[in-house]
């Protein structure tokens, strides 16, 4: 549409004539902003002018609203430059002008005065060209003097033309833009006003249509598009409301218009810019819905398409067309049968060829997912003519039908002028498509076809099978099934793999129908198996398919094939439920008897007689047999809620076997196996692993495998039928009741393996409905058990010394037990075999010297036979030495040097028992270990010349004993020594890791042999013993004492004694205060011989004397040494030799606190050669002492801060500096024992705190 705003030109009309190309070329340049009121935003826009010569026709009269005829300017053109003829004719002129314009109110005018060069040379009494523009200035533009302009010379080319003719377009741009929004604006509030009275009698939306339609051309004049589109979306948007608000109950008056009868559905017309015959039919009233909708549309696509946006023209004639037939139906419009549906197809086609015409084809094939819809929707529109024209029938179209078609094309009207040309135009399209049955035929599998491949082409296969369906629906009611079997399958694949369970029913409905007109008696069965338990249907219609299998299975097979028999999947007949095993174990030995109860939900909607249900079952000897000896060499680690422990195996409900049909799409679920591989000589584990058994089900291609589960798969090959001689479980002649039933399978025992059941099959006359996969996996194990004897205690730890109770246990395994079997158990010294109250009656237990009968009671096979045994393990008297044993490789086995339990520290003690079995050619060893329940250690003690022996005996078991009569004795009578035993109870009680000492003190009269040999004896009985008397069992410890003459004789050569005296005036010791320590040494006796040599002694002016080292220490630190706490001393080499030490000590708490320690050392110089030589961790003591001794040497004493240390580290970096300097240096060495004799050893003193001390502490020792 070219309109433009009107300019009015008045004057001098053969000036603008002459100036109108240039004014015309020049005016749409420059874009001027356009600011517009309620805030919205500004906008940048040229402007055109349509300029016509001024009459007064033009001027708008009161109450007209268009803008489109409104002159938005005027304009008078003059190019007078003498001031007579001004006065004489154009000044009379422009009076008559302004009255004109000012009669009828216009107020936007402007006068332009031409100057030319050429009239001024030709005038030489011409006044200034500014005089006659001032007289026209002061007789019009008083106070307006910007609405007279100058133009000199346009027709030049000079700059001051140029400059006239710039400012002259900037000035006729700005009035005509502000008188156009000036204008514009009161439109629009005359349009809200108009709007507004929309609720009141009388209000007609075609007017107010007329009237916002105006102000859409206007913003399409001024090449607003998107403001234009939005007045035409309001009166879409307000319409569609009045529509909805009808159906609602709500109804306007003026919508009795478009009530009417629907004379014409010749469809949409979008090739022309403006459908004025619509438009005029809108403006008188007496428009239909359809014209309306199709005028508005045509509108709203010629705008979006200025936009540059066709996609979107595409998705509102959807919209549209849906809407459309909605509205018809809310204003209950009367509409010819198939009416609507040539509409909908012709308009369709009409928006695709207005898109196909403004884009090219590789833009239509990139964005065919927005035309699509229009394709799909013309199709099914096609369809339905076709069905109600009798195109589709078999027959052809009957004469009523004929009728009906040609009504149809009448309604159509003429063709349109635009598409008469055309071979492919709607409008002929659709008469051809009417036309014949052929011609539907192409036209509809062309126009399927066409959306299927776009479907397909972005990626919509949902969409494309459901074409195909529509187009099997099609072939169907021609009567070609076998064109519609492909496009039903594929539409039942989609629907079953994403789960559309209603859709699966109606498309295996339409399936069996064409099955059945193709003959194809397997595919249909299995079709009728899966609708006959499809919960969807209704029971009679389930049964009507139900029959039809019993009716197939009932009947006697052909003559020329007597064996045909049909395999169905049972997916469509039952659903596993559970299977629970009797026993539960699932685990038994050969012959045993092992049931199976499997419980099943018929899914059929009668009772159906089943003749036989067998399940095959693999046998596999990977598992059992060997289980008796080493267990199962793999154990299942299956997914699945499959549990064994109890029996019962639960078949999930998502599997192949429990849905019918619904799952059948489903993948194999996986089958993980743990692998384990065993050492065969002592099964310990080697290696484990996981192993998957069914992965030539996972890898398959999914596409092209055939399922029995599918509705299109073919019957099973003859081999899946059920070999008679094959391993299997049977139930005959069982009726399956609808939904859950059980039944109980007898497992075949046999053979010791694995059974695994692997396919499940039901015999119904010619059918059997058959399961290939059975997951979880359901199996059992039967094994054959060699004979076992196991003998193990009956409590944690067996205790040497007293009776313990083992406990025998027989299983027999495959071997029965007769009358007359017997075990003949070794018997050895060290673990007498007893008679024992709690044997079996059956059982007879005879004793000889070496041999042990114990008579079996008959037993049949797989049966346990358990009886206990007292055995008593004699405790060896001298400490046991276990002997060395080597280990298969040949290496000694090193075990602990005191060959403790590790737990407890308890000395073990191996007895092996050899056993003869009545099925056994070979003796069996069997190992029991014995724990000692005591540890006894021994010891030397001295007080002054006297001696003793103390004997410690430590429970180290959980069991308390009662330990009567301790004797210590001498093995050799003829030694004179004595041994007075000083324990004064004879009978004690020894709690668990509790000790006693035993203490005898030795005395002789002559000399002593250099060994001494004893032996420590006593009973013990446990506490809880019922018997006390009879319990009581010897305990005997035997031990040597070597160099016993040296080490009595060996007397003590010193004696420390201590006194710790309080502050002089007091009785007693106080925390803080100094006391006094006095150290008394003495030697006892002169040394011997061999003890003179072990002494450094010095002689001196003729006295011999040895040097000592002493040491005070306190390691408890309740006494702080002040002064001397250690140095040497020189000692003459004589008896009762004595020297004493004093030196102050302070105590830091009170109470009853002990001594400080006290040490002596020998002081060696170091050319002395140690008496005894130390060992390799002594060595680094020894010489780190030594290093003492050249400080002590130097300075005498150490300090008491020194002291209070470790009197080994004192100088300990020099010395050892001194020592690398390769120095000799003094050492220390400790006295044998025996040797010193420590008379405060102790003995402790009480010291009490300062009266004036609020806080006291007291130390408890």
């Amino acid at each position: 549409m070219e309109n433009k705003p009107i300019v009015t030109c008045a004057g001098d009309q053969s000036l603008f004539t002459s100036l109108y190309t240039s004014l015309a070329q020049q005016l749409p340049r420059e874009p001027m902003e356009w600011r517009r009121s309620y805030g919205r935003p500004p906008k940048m826009i040229h402007l055109e002018a349509n300029f016509v010569q001024f009459k007064e026709e033009l001027l708008p009269k009161d109450g007209n609203r268009a803008l489109l005829t409104f002159p938005f300017l005027h304009i008078y053109w003059t190019d007078c430059c003498d001031t007579e003829m001004y006065k004489a004719s154009v000044k009379d002129d422009m009076l008559r002008w302004q009255s004109t314009l000012r009669l009828h109110g216009s107020v936007d005018w402007l006068i332009v005065v031409v100057e030319s060069e050429a009239k001024k040379k030709n005038k030489t009494n011409i006044l200034p060209r500014t005089s006659i523009v001032d007289k026209i200035r002061n007789d019009f533009c008083n106070k307006q003097s910007d609405r007279c302009v100058v133009l000199s010379d346009p027709l030049k080319e000079s700059s001051r033309s140029q400059d006239s003719w710039s400012s002259f377009l900037t000035k006729l741009r700005t009035l005509l833009l502000m008188s156009f929004t000036k204008n514009l604006g009161r439109f629009e509030d005359d349009m809200r006003t108009l709007r507004e009275k929309r609720t009141e009698p009388g209000w007609s939306f075609c007017d107010y249509f007329m009237v916002q339609e105006e102000l859409a051309f206007v913003f399409e004049m001024l090449q607003q598009f998107e403001d234009a589109l939005v007045q035409y979306d309001e009166l879409d948007a307000l319409f569609t409301q009045y529509v909805l608000n009808f159906g609602a109950g709500d109804g306007a008056n003026w919508l009795g218009s478009f009530c009417a009868p629907v004379k014409r559905w010749s469809g949409l017309l979008l090739r022309r810019p403006i459908d004025m015959e619509k438009r005029e039919l809108i403006q008188l009233g007496e428009a239909s819905l359809l014209d309306l909708r199709s005028y508005l549309f045509s509108r709203q696509c010629t705008l979006l398409i200025f936009l540059q946006r066709p996609w979107e023209v595409t998705q509102r004639a959807l919209e549209l067309l849906h809407n459309c037939v909605q509205e018809l139906r809310l204003l209950e419009v009367s509409v010819v049968q198939g009416a609507l549906d040539c509409w909908v197809f012709l308009s369709c086609l009409e928006v695709l060829h207005r898109i196909e015409g403004c884009c090219d084809r590789a833009q239509l094939e990139a964005n065919c997912s927005h035309t699509v819809g229009l394709w799909t929707y013309a199709t099914e529109k096609l369809k339905s003519l076709g069905y109600l024209c009798g195109l589709v029938a078999e027959k052809g179209p009957t004469s009523e039908d004929l009728n009906r078609t040609v009504d149809l094309l009448a309604g159509l009207g003429e063709e349109r002028p635009e598409t008469v040309n055309s071979l492919q135009s709607p409008y002929k399209k659709l008469n051809e498509a009417l036309s014949s049955v052929e011609a539907f035929e192409k036209h509809y599998l062309e126009l399927s076809h066409a959306a299927m491949e776009m479907y397909r082409a972005i990626g919509r296969m949902r969409s494309s099978r459901l074409i195909g369906k529509s187009l099997a629906e099609f072939y169907m009611y021609k009567g070609d099934p076998e064109r519609a079997e492909g496009f039903l399958d594929d539409s039942l694949r989609s629907y079953v793999a994403e789960g559309w369970s209603l859709q699966v029913t109606h498309t295996r409905k339409q399936m069996a129908e064409c099955q059945k007109l193709l003959q194809q008696t397997e595919d249909y069965l299995q079709t009728s198996a899966l609708l006959a338990g499809d919960a969807n249907l209704p029971e009679l219609e389930r049964k009507h398919f139900c029959q039809e299998i019993l009716t197939f299975a009932s009947q006697p097979p052909k003559d020329w094939h007597p064996d045909q028999t049909v395999a169905l999947s049972m997916a469509a007949f039952a659903q596993l439920r559970q299977m629970q095993f009797s026993p539960p174990g699932a685990v038994v030995h050969v012959g045993a008897a092992l049931q199976l109860e499997l419980h099943v939900r018929c899914l059929m909607p009668v009772a159906v007689q089943v003749e036989q249900l067998a399940a095959t079952l693999h046998f596999s000897l990977e598992q059992g047999g060997a289980r008796g000896r080493a267990g199962s060499t793999q154990r299942r680690t299956g997914q699945g809620p499959q549990g064994q422990g109890d029996g019962v195996v639960l078949f999930p409900q998502g599997s192949p076997l429990a849905g019918a049909g619904m799952g059948a799409s489903l993948p194999p679920a996986l089958e993980l196996y743990e692998m384990q591989d065993r050492s065969p000589s002592d099964s310990s584990l080697n290696s484990t692993g996981v192993v998957c058994k069914n992965m030539h089900l996972l890898l398959r291609r999914h596409d092209s495998s055939a399922s029995l589960d599918t509705p299109t798969a073919g019957a099973l090959p003859a081999a899946v039928a059920v070999d008679d001689g094959a391993q299997m479980l049977r139930a005959r002649n069982i009726t399956l009741q609808p939904g859950d039933n059980s039944i109980l399978f007898t497992a075949p025992t046999g053979e010791p393996g694995s059974y695994t059941l692997r396919q499940l099959c039901g015999s119904v006359g010619r059918v059997q409905f058959v399961q290939s996969h059975i997951y979880p996996v359901v199996q059992y194990e039967v094994y054959s058990q060699e004979p076992q004897l196991t003998i193990e205690p009956l409590s944690d730890n067996l205790l040497a010394g007293i009776p313990q109770k083992v406990k025998f246990t027989i299983a027999t395994g495959h071997y029965s037990v007769k009358k007359g079997d017997a075990l003949q158990l070794s018997n050895t010294d060290s673990m007498p075999i007893l008679h024992s109250s709690c044997c079996s009656h059956a059982l007879s237990v005879q004793s000889s010297e070496k041999v042990t009968s114990i008579s079996l009671p008959p037993t049949p096979p797989y049966h346990t036979l358990e009886f206990q045994l007292e055995v008593l393990c004699h405790i060896p008297p001298t400490p046991f030495k276990p002997d060395i044993e080597r280990l298969t490789n040949g290496e000694v086995r090193h075990r602990p040097k005191s060959h403790s339990h590790a737990d407890n520290g308890m000395i073990n003690i191996d007895q092996k028992v050899s056993i003869d079995c009545p099925w056994s050619i070979y003796s069996t060893l069997i190992s029991l270990t014995f724990y000692v329940p005591f540890k006894a250690k021994h010891s030397i003690l001295s007080a002054g010349k006297r001696k003793y022996i103390q004997v410690c005996l430590q429970n180290v078991s959980d069991t308390n004993f009662h330990l009567v009569d301790p004797v210590l004795t001498e093995r050799q009578p003829t030694t004179p020594v004595e041994l007075l035993s000083l324990n004064a109870k004879t009978q004690q009680t020894v709690c668990s890791q509790q000790s006693v000492f035993c203490l005898w003190e030795m005395r002789w009269v002559k000399h002593l042999p250099l060994c001494l040999q004893c032996a420590f004896s006593a009973s013990f009985a446990p506490v809880s013993a019922s018997d006390a008397r009879t319990a009581f069992k010897p305990y005997r410890y035997e031990f040597q004492l070597d160099r016993v003459s040296v080490r009595i004789l060996k007397t003590q050569l010193w004696t420390l004694k201590a006194e710790i005296l309080p502050p002089s005036g007091d009785q007693h010791c106080r925390t803080g205060a100094l006391c006094g320590l006095e150290v008394s040494i003495t030697r006892q006796a002169e040394p011997s011989e061999t003890e003179g040599e072990e002494e450094e002694s010095t002689e001196i002016e003729g006295l011999r004397t040895t040097k000592l080292m002493y040491e005070v220490v306190d390691n408890s630190s309740n006494w702080a040494v002040c002064g001397k706490s250690s140095g040497v001393v020189s000692m003459p080499v004589a008896a009762s030799a004595t020297h004493r030490v004093q030196m102050e000590v302070m105590p830091l708490f009170a109470g009853y606190l002990p001594f400080p320690n006290i040490k002596v050392f020998k002081y060696l110089p170091h050319s002395a050669v140690p008496a005894i030589q130390p060992d390799t961790d002594s060595c680094l003591e020894n010489d780190t002492m030594s290093l003492l001794d050249k400080g002590l040497d130097d300075q005498g004493d150490t300090a008491s801060i020194r002291s209070r240390g470790s009197v080994h580290s004192v100088g300990s970096g020099e010395q050892q500096r001194e020592q690398q300097r390769g120095l000799p240096m003094p050492r220390l060495e400790p006295f044998s024992p025996g040797q010193v004799f420590y008379w405060s050893q102790g003995r402790q003193v009480l010291v009490l705190p300062v009266t004036d001390e609020h806080v006291m502490e007291v130390n408890v020792t």
